[in-house]
């Protein structure tokens, strides 16, 4: 098949188990991206490396790939999973709005120039922010006494610099908003909503920059648009709008401490299986 690589001599039904592999994918991060606030994106670079790794996808641009599809898998994700949130109203809008310009532009800055990073050091990158932002939500400081969110300015800043890193490691940015709502404050189930609405945003810029970063990149399998591979997103996408609302509901009943560990034990997971395969 044409987005199959092509010296494997694969024949229709191995496409059919690399769509099936792709939707139980998706839908196993629809839940945790309900559940844990995050898009999936982030969740998914590491799988999603090793799915086209397997099929020989270009060798040199396989995490290039899989950080574009995981971008472009968020504005799905992070739709359902917000609908959610939004219904057991758990969402910020008004920090949404004063986080989330800054959040964009730094998200389209970086993921403009992905093209221009070696692979290996986007692994190492992703590797070394996932383990610090997993360090900060399973020590869960609480914040002082009267601590709250900084003004607009502030806000405006501090999104900039995580939408950088969002666009690095093909993240929502959940994993870096979620802590830092939590140091200022905000309730648990709420930063998780919140979270996840700041995605949306971030993931259209961001799959705008993969698209635009890898365009005329030689090499790439086809039924690609820039960084971002057609089938695997239809798959991932069918999985995972299914299972969102469910992570959503289950947020809501879990004790915040168990929140906690789960998010930053699936972190420590992700980031040690990129260090494994890339470094």
């Amino acid at each position: 098949m044409p987005w199959i690589a092509k010296d494997r001599g694969d024949t229709a039904p191995m496409v059919l188990v690399w769509l099936l592999a792709y939707m139980l994918t998706g839908a196993a991060i629809g839940f945790l991206a309900g559940l844990l606030g995050i898009g999936g994106g982030m969740t998914m670079v590491p799988v999603l490396a090793a799915m086209f790794t397997a099929q020989q996808f270009a060798p040199e641009h396989t995490v290039h790939l899989a950080l574009g599809t995981g971008m472009a898998s968020i504005l799905f994700t992070s739709s359902a999973s917000v609908r959610a949130h939004h219904r057991l109203g758990s969402v910020d809008w008004s920090l949404v709005q004063r986080m989330g310009p800054g959040m964009v532009a730094g998200t389209l800055l970086s993921t403009t120039l992905s093209g221009w990073v070696a692979q290996r050091t986007l692994a190492l990158a992703f590797a070394v922010i996932v383990y610090a932002g997993a360090t900060q939500i399973l020590l869960g400081r609480k914040p002082a006494a009267g601590r709250t969110l900084p003004g607009t300015p502030a806000l405006l800043a501090i999104g900039l610099l995580i939408g950088v890193v969002c666009g690095l490691v093909s993240a929502g940015g959940a994993f870096m908003t979620v802590p830092f709502m939590l140091f200022c404050g905000v309730a648990m189930t709420v930063a998780i909503g919140t979270g996840a609405a700041l995605g949306m945003p971030v993931a259209v810029v961001g799959t705008i920059g993969y698209v635009l970063g890898g365009w005329r990149t030689a090499g790439l399998p086809t039924l690609t648009l820039g960084f971002v591979h057609l089938p695997a997103l239809a798959g991932l996408v069918a999985g995972s709008v299914l299972t969102a609302p469910l992570g959503a509901r289950l947020a809501h009943r879990l004790p915040v401490t168990t929140l906690r560990r789960v998010f930053a034990g699936l972190l420590y997971l992700l980031a040690t299986k990129m260090l494994w395969t890339y470094a």
